[in-house]
C-alpha cells in the first residue's frame, strides 16, 4: 500500500489523499483549497494527477473542503464510484449543484465587469452545473460498520466521525500482499455534546492513522456555555436595536444555531425578535437533515418523539428566492441573520455583511473556523477594513465568536479520540492543519503516546507495506 498527499497537507482545506493498493488507486477525499482567490483557483484547477487514473473515491464528508473538488475530478475523466454514507450522498447532491451555481454567477459577474472596464480578460467558471450533474450519478451510499470491497483485496468500512450529518471516520483493510495493512482516516473528528448528532465513535486498531489536527494546538471553551454565550450576544445586540449576521456553514452549523435558538425561544431567553436562515442550500440541506433521524443524538431525536419540529419554530422563516433575501435590507429593527458561506467567502452573506458591516449597532457572529486569507478570518483578526466585492469597508460592527459551536476536536479532544487505537499504531500523518497545528500535536502524540507522528507535506510518499 503506496500512501501520497495531495492537499490539507500543511494546510487545513482541500482534503485530497492518494491510496495505491492492489493495483487500484483510491482516492480519500477530492475537496476544494480555499484561500486567497487566485491561488485557491490555481490549485482545484489543476489536479495533481491524471483524472482517468482514479479508480474510485471514499468521501468522508459533505463539507466542501472534502468534496467540493469532486466535478473537476469527473469533468477530466474520472467515472468511477463514490463511496459515502448515504446522509453523506444527499447532502452532497445540493451542495456540489450550489457550488456549481456560485461558480457560474461568479465568472459571469466578472466576465460583465470585465467587460465594463474594456479588461481583456475572460474567467471560466471551476465547473459547471452540468458537471455537477455528471457526478452525483457515481454515489454511492454505504452505511456505518457496513464493510464495502473496493477491489478484491482492500475494503473499507465507516464510523461515525461526529462531525456533521453522514460525516465518518474510514479504516481501509488491504489483504494483496503478505501481510494485512490497515490505514485509518479520521476525516473531520467531532466533538462530545454537540446538538443534532451523535458523538464521535472509537476505531477498530490500525498501524497507520491520517489524522486531522485542524486544532491541534488549542483547546475549546466548554460547549456548556454555548447557548448563554449565545442569549448574551442576541440581547445585547437588540438591545442596541442591531442586526446579528452570522456566516454560517450550510451543513451542520446552520442547523446547530437553529436548534439553540429554537431553545432560547422556547425558554423566552431571547426577545421575540425575527430570525432569518437567508440561504437557499441550507434549506435544502435541512431538508436532508430532516431525512436522515437515524444521524441524531438523544436530545434531538426528543424534539420528534414530542411531535416538534427541532428546525422550525414560529418566529423562524427561511428564505430561498434572491428577491426575499434583497427585501431583509428594507427592514427595520433587532434580527438575527444567518446565512452562508461560513467562511464569508461567497454567497449571499457578502451581501449582508456589505450592508450591515459598517453600522456599530451590528453583530457580525463567527460560528467556525477560518482559514488562512478568507474574509472570516479577517474579521476574527479584527482587521480595521476588508475589501467585500472588492470596494474597502470600514470594520465598525461588533464582532464576536462562538467557539463553542466548532464542529473540530480540539486538542485534547483528538488526543482522547485517538488513545484507544495507541498500542497498534506504527506512524501517525498530520493532515487538515496549519504547520503550527500540527507541529504542537505531533510534539504532544510523541511525548504523550511515544508515537512517531509526520506532518504530511504535499507531494510526500509513504510505502506502508515495507515500514
Amino acid at each position: 500500500m503506496k500512501l501520497t498527499f495531495f492537499g490539507a497537507a500543511g494546510t487545513v482545506t482541500g482534503s485530497m489523499h492518494l491510496v495505491e493498493a492492489d493495483g487500484k488507486r483510491i482516492l480519500l477525499d477530492c475537496g476544494m483549497y480555499q484561500g486567497r482567490r487566485k491561488d485557491a483557483d490555481a490549485k482545484n484547477r489543476n489536479l495533481p494527477f491524471p483524472a482517468a487514473s482514479i479508480d474510485a473515491v471514499v468521501l468522508s464528508h459533505a463539507h466542501i473542503d472534502h468534496s467540493g473538488n469532486l466535478p473537476t475530478l469527473v469533468k477530466n475523466g474520472f467515472a468511477g464510484p463514490i463511496y459515502t454514507t448515504p446522509a453523506t450522498a444527499d447532502l452532497c447532491g445540493w451542495m456540489l449543484r450550489d457550488t456549481a451555481h456560485i461558480q457560474e454567477h461568479d465568472a459571469e459577474y466578472l466576465n460583465k465587469r470585465f467587460e465594463r472596464r474594456q479588461q481583456n480578460e475572460h474567467v471560466e467558471p471551476l465547473y459547471t452545473m452540468a458537471d455537477a450533474e455528471a457526478t452525483l450519478p457515481l454515489f454511492q451510499g454505504v452505511k456505518y460498520h457496513t464493510q464495502c470491497s473496493i477491489t478484491p483485496h482492500v475494503s473499507y468500512e465507516a464510523y461515525d466521525a461526529g462531525h456533521i450529518l453522514g460525516s465518518s471516520s474510514i479504516m481501509l483493510t488491504d489483504a494483496s500482499g503478505p501481510s494485512t495493512v490497515r490505514l485509518a482516516f479520521s476525516g473531520d473528528v467531532g466533538r462530545a455534546n454537540l446538538p443534532i448528532i451523535r458523538d464521535p465513535e472509537t476505531m477498530p486498531p490500525a498501524e497507520y492513522l491520517i489524522m486531522e489536527s485542524t486544532y491541534g494546538g488549542r483547546l475549546h471553551k466548554s460547549v456548556s456555555h454555548v447557548i448563554t454565550k449565545l442569549a448574551d450576544v442576541v440581547n445585547r445586540t437588540a438591545r442596541r436595536g442591531g442586526r446579528i449576521i452570522v456566516p454560517a456553514f450550510a451543513v451542520g452549523r446552520t442547523q446547530q444555531l437553529v436548534l439553540l435558538l429554537h431553545q432560547l425561544a422556547n425558554e423566552k431567553q431571547i426577545p421575540n425578535i425575527p430570525i432569518f436562515v437567508d440561504s437557499p442550500l441550507a434549506v435544502n440541506v435541512t431538508e436532508v437533515h430532516r431525512a436522515h433521524p437515524e444521524c441524531f443524538d438523544e436530545e434531538t431525536m426528543a424534539y420528534l418523539r414530542n411531535h416538534e419540529d427541532p428546525f422550525g419554530f414560529k418566529r423562524l422563516q427561511y428564505i430561498r428566492e434572491a428577491a426575499e433575501s434583497k427585501k431583509l435590507n428594507d427592514l427595520h429593527g433587532p434580527m438575527v441573520v444567518i446565512s452562508a458561506s461560513g467562511m464569508a467567502e461567497q454567497g449571499r452573506i457578502l451581501h449582508h455583511l456589505k450592508n450591515n458591516i459598517e453600522d456599530p449597532r451590528n453583530t457580525v457572529l463567527i460560528t467556525g473556523f477560518q482559514a488562512q486569507d478568507t474574509l472570516g478570518r479577517k474579521l476574527v483578526e479584527k482587521w480595521p477594513e476588508v475589501k467585500i466585492f472588492g470596494e474597502p469597508m470600514r470594520v465598525r460592527a461588533e464582532i464576536t465568536s462562538l467557539d463553542e459551536l466548532s464542529a473540530h476536536a480540539d486538542q485534547n479532544e483528538l488526543l482522547q479520540w485517538i488513545a484507544p487505537m495507541v498500542p497498534g499504531l506504527k506512524k501517525v500523518f498530520l493532515v487538515h492543519g496549519e504547520p503550527e497545528q500540527s507541529q504542537i500535536l505531533a510534539k504532544l502524540l510523541a511525548k504523550r503516546y511515544n508515537l512517531e507522528a509526520v506532518v504530511a507535506a504535499p507531494g510526500q510518499a509513504f510505502d506502508l507495506g515495507s515500514m
